[in-house]
């Protein structure tokens, strides 16, 4: 088969890179579509553009696509970690080693010329964007915002001689067990102590609301700084996904403690899964990809765990108590059935804590790594 490789040019190419995974996994149970949409939106009006270079490519064979790929340079995580790497993302293709090898050498061609050492990937942008190549697990469907792929691709990895750089674990959790006695107890204790409330979501509005979410992306950049490839969120990108995760979020499923001056000490987050509703919504918001969403959004018993952490100020005084006990009481009371984690590093320890709940193994998902200076 003879493959010729494009770097995209206009807003035809551009559409059919955004929707080629869509039609690549037709068909596939697991696999959850992407909203066309949101995904041009993140190619062409993403705040990490600001700083990010990129360049997409298809790769074509008999006058059809048949792959994709996007090389990203960032410079605030190259200077961050003293490295020059370069990553690919948006890396699909059909079941052809030579369609995924035109496609990689497109992308090591600029890297090279761009004075790169290493590529790896998948990456996004920046630490919130889907990353991490699913390698176990492929039986089971992702959260909204995670990457699904076929088995092949691991292979394929493999072949052009990449390596493991690290591995996220994902768990399936019972929600409906609710917290120890300990851990509610303790959780009483820690708010009594430290004179720590509860903040109720439905009070955030207007100037109120922007001070918080400022508030938390800080901690959010304090507290993960230390994870592996974390980029610290800049001003126009807290803005703009503050607006977006906060508007998502909903009480019961949101724990947002803070102290007496209402600075967020520690914070546990989680979305309704959406997966279900984007598989019938089949990429589309219109006529009736919206319905679907919504209507999931309400009536849901299945929860995506996306965000818990501590504030560094408060990281020795085992704040985790109070966002887990409030959360896994919220869980019961609303008949949540079960929860799947967010992708969390393999060498966390904070990963621990799922321990004490009844759950099982859910996914391993990869970023690969591969010298081309």
């Amino acid at each position: 088969m003879q493959i010729s490789v494009k770097e995209v040019s206009d807003p035809k190419e551009l559409k059919i890179f955004y929707q080629f995974q869509n039609k690549l996994y037709r068909g596939c149970k697991a696999y959850v579509p992407t909203l066309d949409f949101d995904e041009k939106n993140t190619l062409t009006r993403n705040p990490a553009l600001d700083y990010c270079t990129r360049k997409m490519w298809l790769a074509y064979a008999g006058g059809r696509a048949v792959g994709r790929i996007m090389a990203i340079i960032n410079p605030r995580y190259n200077e961050l970690y003293g490295i020059r790497n370069l990553r690919f993302g948006w890396f699909d293709f059909e079941e052809d080693m030579e369609i995924a090898r035109a496609l990689m050498e497109a992308a090591v061609q600029w890297g090279r010329e761009q004075g790169m050492d290493k590529i790896h990937g998948p990456l996004a942008y920046n630490t919130l964007g889907r990353q991490g190549m699913l390698v176990e697990g492929f039986e089971n469907t992702p959260p909204f915002n995670c990457i699904y792929n076929y088995p092949y691709y691991v292979d394929f990895m493999e072949k052009m001689g990449f390596q493991k750089e690290a591995d996220w674990l994902q768990y399936k959790l019972n929600a409906s067990q609710g917290a120890p006695d300990k851990l509610n107890r303790m959780s009483d204790i820690l708010l009594r102590r430290y004179n720590l409330h509860l903040l109720d979501l439905r009070e955030l509005k207007g100037e109120k609301r922007d001070r918080i979410i400022s508030n938390f992306f800080k901690i959010y950049n304090e507290c993960f700084r230390s994870v592996h490839n974390f980029i610290p969120f800049t001003e126009k990108e807290i803005a703009k996904t503050g607006k977006f995760y906060f508007r998502m979020l909903r009480p019961e499923l949101t724990c947002l403690v803070v102290d007496q001056n209402e600075e967020v000490a520690a914070f546990g987050l989680c979305l309704p899964s959406l997966s279900e509703a984007l598989k019938k919504a089949g990429g589309k918001i219109f006529p009736v990809g919206w319905y679907h969403l919504l209507k999931e959004f309400r009536n849901y018993d299945t929860i995506d765990l996306m965000l818990v952490g501590s504030s560094p100020a408060w990281a020795s005084k085992g704040l985790s108590a109070i966002y887990h006990a409030h959360l896994a009481a919220s869980f019961r009371e609303h008949h949540i059935r079960c929860a799947i984690t967010n992708p969390q590093i393999e060498t966390n320890t904070a990963i621990k804590v799922w321990e004490s709940y009844d759950h099982e193994f859910f996914m391993r998902r990869r970023c690969w790594i591969k010298e081309i200076g």
